[in-house]
């Protein structure tokens, strides 16, 4: 089955764990140094190695190795929080609202029970965009 060119590798919650990590850090970072901003119980070395392998695999992020001499592994992201999320909401705009905007608006503020006030910040925020 060949893949849309608009569809984009998702995360799952386990690797946008790691990504957020990432991201927050905003530095290449080492399996170990990723493992440490883990909140406990940490998870253990090889899956997290496994993880970056997989994520690696995706495109998600890429690595430069240590110093010579150093076998560590740096990890860095190739694509932004932003650009992840603006890829994502626009795959669930196309899949479940048929690429409508205002469907998708519409979903959420019927869903999330919106109050008058968010109504109006929302409105306001439409207007000044």
């Amino acid at each position: 089955m060949t893949k849309n060119k608009k569809e984009i590798n998702t995360l799952t919650k386990a690797e946008m764990e790691i990504m957020n990590i990432l991201w927050e850090e905003a530095r290449p970072m080492s399996t170990h140094a990723i493992i440490e901003r883990y909140p406990e119980p940490k998870p253990a070395y090889s899956t997290i190695a496994t993880f970056m392998k997989i994520l690696t695999n995706k495109d998600f992020v890429s690595f430069r190795k240590g110093e010579e001499g150093d076998k560590t592994y740096f990890f860095y992201p190739l694509i932004t929080r932003v650009e992840y999320t603006r890829k994502f909401m626009n795959q669930v705009k196309t899949t479940f609202f048929g690429g409508s905007v205002k469907s998708l608006i519409s979903f959420f503020a019927q869903e999330e029970k919106l109050s008058d006030e968010d109504l109006r910040e929302i409105a306001s925020l439409i207007h000044n965009a």
